[in-house]
């Protein structure tokens, strides 16, 4: 029985028969190499720490050897090993798709440690803006825990999109997309105080932030990681300023 210092059973099973899958998984004599290393590194004795192993197949060693580990442990073990290096540069769905599994159910191993060097307390900010906005909140939340697993790339900036037109559908109480809202939202802005040229800066980056949304987002093209957190965080700017702005003019 697994207590609450260890991801449950049933995931671990999952993640080894993803990290073993028969044809393209990770070998037998790999899944040894890589478990004996964290077990020396954390001092833990392993049930298979050697191949050949005494286990009917290699997704069986790979689960009993994760079962050896803490949460914590685990969860940096899975995460490591979906990005082993014998699995080249290629994206593999499955493997992605347990990378956003394991950081949206088991954050709490993760050991509180950013994805990155994102501006934690600009999106914090952020999230405390959009608390009366819950569609927008829940696309940019959906977007942060995407952001945090290092995975579906493309899906997480049209979260972002999405969570923007959410807020300015509220904001200014009418249905219409990103690209349809640049006139009322540089009126917005100096109807609420804000200078002209304030307005049309806004204008102009939202116009071409919808342009960089409408190439990799809908078009399906390759996203550029180098800019997904420049882009997560001139979203978050773009929505706590307005949101700001709205309270002001209450």
């Amino acid at each position: 029985m697994f207590g609450e210092d260890k991801i449950p059973a049933t995931f671990l099973q999952y993640a080894a028969d993803t990290l073993a899958e028969t044809n393209s998984g990770l070998s037998g004599g790999e899944i040894v190499k890589a478990t004996a290393a964290y077990a020396v590194e954390y001092d833990v004795h392993l049930p298979h720490p050697s191949y050949p192993f005494d286990a009917p197949n290699k997704r069986t060693a790979l689960y009993d050897n994760l079962m050896a580990f803490d949460g914590p442990q685990q969860y940096r073990i899975i995460k490591e090993l979906c990005e082993h290096r014998s699995f080249g540069v290629g994206k593999n769905k499955q493997r992605e798709e347990l990378k956003i599994r394991l950081a949206t159910r088991y954050q709490q191993f993760a050991g509180g440690a950013a994805a990155s060097d994102i501006n934690e307390m600009l999106i914090e900010e952020t999230r405390h803006w959009l608390d009366g906005y819950p569609g927008a909140l829940e696309s940019y939340n959906s977007a942060l825990q995407k952001y945090e697993a290092g995975v579906f790339h493309r899906n997480l900036i049209d979260d972002l999109r999405v969570a923007l037109e959410l807020l300015l559908k509220q904001l200014f109480d009418n249905n219409k997309s990103l690209e349809n809202q640049l006139p009322t939202l540089g009126k917005f802005i100096q109807d609420s105080g804000g200078s002209k040229e304030l307005a049309n800066m806004f204008q102009k980056l939202v116009e071409y932030y919808a342009k960089y949304q409408n190439s990799y987002a809908k078009h399906n093209s390759a996203v550029i990681e180098e800019e997904i957190e420049f882009i997560f965080e001139i979203t978050s700017s773009f929505m706590k300023h307005l949101v700001r702005l709205s309270v002001d003019e209450a």
